[in-house]
């Protein structure tokens, strides 16, 4: 499988993201001494992309393939791809507050930690769907890993598209987000545009 090694910090730095889009508190202590080089059209395109692809954790293949699948869907290609990407298991998993940071929910869920009504799913790019309930398995809600994620992701808010029960370690996706309900800094006209040359 393929695995994006790339240091976070850096990663942000060069794609000019705040490192709390990914769930990370830390800062680059490294000022940005951008030189006012023009960026063409397509370089600022291309940069979206890399942006949604780096927040989501997905590769250029799957990436491609979400944007097809939103092409085809009805509405508008931009905002069906945003929903898409976020609709997938391991986002969900991190926006319920129930992971650190959205490599941790991937692991969350790879580790076969997480059901989705009642099944244990291990894939990452699962695309949930409203009215699905998605709970951490009842032998992994005693771990001190959960306990700790808990007191971390304590002050992050939790969308309005999903309903999270902390307790129990248990949520349930009320609809499939609308964009005005992503808070994600990508400008997915750019993206559209890029793909559809």
């Amino acid at each position: 499988m393929a695995v994006n090694r790339t240091p976070v910090l850096k990663r942000c730095r060069s794609l000019g993201l705040e490192p709390m889009y990914l769930g990370i508190d830390k800062k680059s202590r490294r000022n940005l001494n951008r030189s006012n080089k023009k960026v063409s059209e397509y370089g600022l395109q291309l940069r979206e992309k890399q942006k949604a692809k780096f927040i989501y954790g997905v590769l250029e293949k799957p990436f491609r393939n979400y944007y097809e699948k939103a092409d085809r869907m009805k509405g508008m290609t931009g905002e069906n791809l945003m929903a898409l990407l976020e609709s997938r298991l391991d986002n969900v998993i991190f926006r319920l507050t129930f992971a650190r940071t959205r490599r941790e929910a991937r692991q969350i869920v790879d580790h076969k930690q997480v059901t989705v009504n009642g099944k244990v799913v291990n894939i990452p790019s699962y695309l949930v769907k409203a009215g699905d309930v998605i709970e951490i398995r009842e032998k992994c809600k005693g771990s001190a890993r959960y306990k700790e994620i808990l007191e971390v992701t304590a002050g992050r808010l939790v969308p309005a598209w999903l309903e999270a029960d902390q307790e129990n370690l248990k949520g349930t996706v009320k609809s499939i987000p609308t964009r005005e309900e992503i808070d994600v800094p990508v400008d997915e006209m750019l993206i559209v545009e890029l793909y559809s040359k």
